[in-house]
């Protein structure tokens, strides 16, 4: 059963969470906001194991996100954090284990985990040959997003991109690049959405815009996978954490739990990385 603790954030409370009864039919078919109703677990990985010749990235890793969780992953450099994040959204085979995404072999059909998500990888990857704009038409053609036009301008509008619709990718400041890479995430209306380091570049005006829209799609039924280094952060926004060193989880469980008698949780997770140096 899910452990909640009690969060609290610095942006304006979304409406209260969905329950946990109901079960996840689709990825979300508007963009009005997450129409989810809920079953089987957004995440689900046992035993992961990833080798690259003598190194081992994962070893073993056992991982559980609930349906409508913000869960927050966390781990020194080389820990495993973005070799997990490309193995569950089917960009990476693994070595043994299995993962479920919505309910998806990602291993097996990783074209319908794509499908199905929304990534913002740790480095901003937008096609340098494309405008910004066709960059998000690009993205919206593939994932047949309906009324994509009212899509586009919406995230255009929201990153205040305007300026920036007829600029090349190669121009665009780490920023603005940034901004749009999270647009094309949140373009589709995904149901689960994997973030890398999704406030790295972003100035504090969208760091606060980007927090308050998490919050608000995650209290609408929507789920969040975020990796990143800025625990204060994500102190805020995670429900429920999980922290990886040496290709294993080491600790998981509500934020409460975790930080046990620290006083946040960038102690606890100095804490449980320095006992195992």
């Amino acid at each position: 059963m899910r452990t909640s603790a009690s969060r609290e954030h610095d942006g304006p409370a979304g409406p209260p969470r969905s329950g946990s009864s109901a079960s996840i039919t689709s990825p979300i078919p508007s963009n009005n906001g997450p129409e989810i109703v809920r079953a089987v677990k957004a995440v689900e990985a046992r035993g992961l194991v990833k080798r690259y010749e003598s190194v081992t990235a994962l070893n073993g890793v056992d991982l559980d996100v609930e349906t409508g969780d913000f869960f927050g992953l966390f781990g020194p450099n080389g820990a495993g954090k973005t070799t997990l994040l490309r193995i569950l959204t089917g960009q990476l085979a693994p070595s043994a284990g299995r993962a479920s995404v919505l309910g998806i072999d990602p291993a097996k059909e990783p074209l319908k985990v794509k499908a199905a998500i929304g990534i913002v990888p740790e480095v901003e990857s937008p096609p340098s040959y494309l405008t910004a704009s066709e960059y998000l038409y690009f993205v919206g053609r593939v994932r047949e997003v309906p009324r994509l036009q009212d899509a586009i301008d919406k995230w255009i509008a929201f990153f205040d991109l305007r300026g920036a619709r007829g600029t090349i990718c190669r121009d665009l400041s780490k920023g603005t690049r940034q901004k749009l890479m999270l647009a094309a995430a949140f373009l589709h209306a995904p149901s689960l959405l994997f973030l890398d380091e999704p406030f790295i570049n972003l100035d504090p005006i969208y760091q606060r815009k980007v927090k308050d829209f998490l919050i608000e799609y995650r209290d609408a039924g929507g789920t969040v996978f975020m990796c990143s280094h800025l625990l204060e952060i994500a102190e805020k926004l995670c429900d429920r954490v999980a922290v990886i060193d040496g290709g294993r989880v080491i600790a998981e469980g509500s934020v409460a739990e975790v930080r046990r008698d620290e006083r946040d949780l960038e102690a606890a997770f100095l804490r449980l990385v320095g006992e195992r140096r």
